[in-house]
């Protein structure tokens, strides 16, 4: 079972990381993750980064979808 702790210590290995990577790399299914980054930022141990307009691939603005793959992505406060 994935813990808060490991949870926090993945994000700050990453520096920033949204659910699905963290989901990935803990093996550990998606909602739970983002239920526990939800904690953290309750918590104010964590923040969330707001999604620019920029994506790694440079297709998102010809994208069909839009802003759908757009995702939240989160880091910890120092």
């Amino acid at each position: 079972m994935t813990t808060l702790i490991q949870v926090r210590d993945s994000l700050a290995l990453a520096g920033r990381a949204d659910a699905r990577q963290l989901s990935q790399q803990l093996k550990a299914p998606q909602p739970l993750v983002q239920a526990m980054l939800e904690r953290l930022v309750a918590m104010r141990k964590a923040e969330t980064v707001e999604a620019d307009d920029s994506c790694l691939s440079g297709s998102c603005k010809s994208c069909a979808d839009g802003k759908k793959c757009l995702t939240v992505s989160y880091t910890l406060i120092p």
